[in-house]
């Protein structure tokens, strides 16, 4: 098979992109998902805690919710529709580290649900990780000058 047979095949098998309904539903669900943390926010401000205190447990919902509506497969059905809008970080993240834990769970609670956990979040944890401390560094170098 040549380069150009290959592409032809996959121009074949791969649909073109929508661009313009999938980018407006990305768009209103990133903003509906954003909303309501927003909307959680000023719901746990107006209970009494402070800002930083309803900052906090509105991820800590955010999170639980997303691993919730993944669990019960709500999750990929509202990702269908808007796509890279679920991709907000927060419930993104929830939703990558619960997918494949329920996808291996049936190899075992270690080799499978704990070992395959973070095969999508894993590096983006790595990652998150490492650039922080380098940026610490950084910022330490700095102000001892």
């Amino acid at each position: 098979m040549t380069n150009k047979d290959y592409e032809q095949l996959n121009k074949k098998a791969s649909p073109p992109s929508k661009s313009y309904i999938n980018i407006p539903y990305a768009f209103l669900i990133g903003g509906i998902i954003c909303t309501f943390g927003e909307f959680l926010s000023n719901t746990y401000q107006g209970m009494g805690m402070d800002q930083d205190t309803a900052g906090a447990v509105v991820s800590v919902t955010l999170v639980f919710l997303s691993a919730l509506l993944t669990g019960l497969k709500i999750y990929d059905k509202i990702a269908k529709h808007g796509g890279a809008g679920t991709l907000v970080p927060i419930t993104g993240f929830a939703n990558a580290v619960v997918s494949p834990a329920l996808e291996f769970k049936s190899e075992g609670m270690i080799l499978g649900l704990g070992a395959k956990m973070f095969v999508i979040a894993g590096p983006v944890i790595v990652y998150g990780i490492s650039a922080s401390i380098v940026y610490g560094i950084i910022i330490f170098l700095f102000k001892l000058y």
